[in-house]
């Protein structure tokens, strides 16, 4: 079989990671009752997530907050952060994404977002910024069928010493 015919077979569908995720090693829990012996620690950390103009651009059009900053980088260029910056809640929305890459617990069969307990945005996410966050255990408290538990979310920009977002995370865990 000659090399045209080798790449002219057509290619497995694989299973992958968004291009904007960078690959780490996840922190896997068995049983959700572990956490409670967990209480105080880091429960894992996230893979790099990059934020582009493309992904402000999409969430400024979903949220319908297109201020300049966001959304115009010549005038952004001139404006207090140099470049175009990520809303606030652009941020706070990658958490789901976050948690996925940083922990999961193996009998745990559904999770429901229960709110936020406090969220700051201390520091801007210029574009082509790359953000992680890391997981912290506040509290865990048993309920019907699971748990709640509380969660600090560090959101940290790469190089950089100040977080961009530090928000305490309310999950109801259910079991199977």
């Amino acid at each position: 079989m000659g090399a045209q015919a080798a790449f002219s077979r057509p290619l497995r569908p694989r299973n992958r990671r968004p291009a904007y995720a960078m690959i780490h090693a996840m922190n896997t829990y068995q049983r959700l009752s572990e956490l409670q012996a967990l209480i105080g620690t880091n429960l894992g950390t996230s893979d790099w997530f990059s934020i582009d103009q493309a992904r402000i651009d999409q969430f400024a059009a979903v949220t319908g907050d297109d201020q300049w900053i966001h959304v115009d980088p010549v005038r952004a260029a001139a404006g207090p952060f140099g470049a175009t910056v990520a809303h606030g809640h652009l941020t706070l929305s990658l958490l789901p994404v976050m948690v996925r890459s940083a922990f999961k617990v193996g009998d745990v069969r559904m999770t429901v977002n229960y709110g936020l307990n406090r969220v700051r945005f201390p520091a801007p996410v210029p574009v082509g910024s790359r953000l992680r966050g890391h997981f912290k255990l506040l509290s865990f408290e048993t309920i019907a069928g699971g748990a709640q538990v509380v969660v600090e979310v560090t959101s940290e920009r790469e190089g950089h010493s100040k977080p961009v977002c530090v928000a305490e995370s309310v999950a109801r865990h259910y079991v199977v």
